[in-house]
């Protein structure tokens, strides 16, 4: 008798098991899609989520959203995903904490016939290419662009002359690099403006509070700043105000947060680039149902950046 109802509590197992894969895969005939985000601490992934949750709930779609804690937690998303490809979800939209270093999780899901969606964050062309990996589509913006706008934005407010500091986000990532490369096109032409400095802050708000103190003791003749995000901008507007220089220093930051709408209201910050983290979310979600349903998707969906300022921060 023991035996047998250790038998059927082993049987039981099993199909609760494989009935949650089930599950996963086509919830009450819905079809599951899992947007995975690099960190949910940043108003601009919880924006993303947010659009991707209206998007699902319109096309009745089982959502499952999921983050590391920190944004440079690479091995933490890629753990995400691999438990996604056990769970057999529908497709998984991610937006890459490091461009290289998600690939091996995107071959995974190719493996496991799961299409794979980008959002924001570009992967490496070229390295996903060796691997035999693909994805369906890129959802975002052009951060090069964005870049650009930022730079050619600081250049008009120093009347084409002054000495600039960066905060970086992770060097070698796409996102920073690009947004990087952006702003150093738009002052490739101008000699009157000088880098004094561009260091790491991590994405981080904290860090940029830290670093931009330290390199405002270091190069007090700093006369404004791009941040790679809204994140470390604000950190360095708290450190502005620390040495009691608020107003003194442009400062210029992307993601257009909350946060920085109202920095920009209140004369701490100048500018922001913003590029509609709620659109990217529901574009993704929307692209998944398309690919789930058989459709093919265009290799890029743009979506539309501008510069925030004084004037338009609404």
């Amino acid at each position: 008798m023991k035996r047998f109802l250790i038998l059927l509590i082993i049987i039981a197992v099993v199909i609760d098991f494989y009935g949650c894969r089930e599950d996963d895969t086509l919830k009450n005939n819905r079809p599951t899609v899992a947007l995975v985000l690099k960190t949910l601490n940043n108003p601009f992934f919880i924006e993303m989520q947010k659009g991707a949750e209206e998007a699902a709930q319109k096309l009745n779609i089982n959502l499952i959203v999921q983050a590391a804690e920190r944004e440079v937690d690479v091995e933490k998303q890629m753990q995400i995903i691999e438990n996604l490809i056990q769970r057999n979800v529908s497709a998984i939209c991610v937006t890459p904490s490091g461009s290289k270093e998600i690939i091996p999780a995107i071959v995974k899901a190719n493996k496991a016939n799961i299409p794979v969606l980008i959002v924001d964050t570009r992967v490496d062309a070229k390295l996903l290419s060796e691997s035999g990996g693909n994805v369906a589509t890129f959802i975002g913006s052009d951060n090069i662009d964005g870049g650009r706008l930022a730079g050619k934005f600081i250049i008009e407010k120093l009347n084409g002359k002054g000495k600039i500091a960066i905060l970086e986000g992770i060097p070698g990532h796409e996102t920073n690099d690009a947004r990087i490369s952006g702003l150093y096109d738009a002052l490739k032409n101008n000699d009157g403006i000088k880098i004094l400095t561009s260091q790491t802050a991590n994405w981080e708000r904290d860090q940029g509070f830290n670093v931009f103190q330290n390199i405002l003791q270091a190069h007090p003749e700093v006369q404004a700043l791009f941040a790679c995000n809204d994140m470390m901008a604000l950190g360095a507007v708290e450190a502005i105000a620390a040495a009691g220089r608020t107003g003194e220093i442009i400062v210029v930051g992307f993601d257009a947060i909350e946060d920085s709408r109202l920095a920009i209201k209140e004369n701490k910050m100048d500018g922001s680039v913003a590029q509609h983290p709620y659109e990217m979310g529901k574009i993704a979600v929307e692209s998944a149902l398309k690919i789930i349903n058989g459709k093919k998707l265009p290799l890029e969906i743009p979506v539309k950046i501008e510069l925030i300022t004084k004037e338009n921060s609404f």
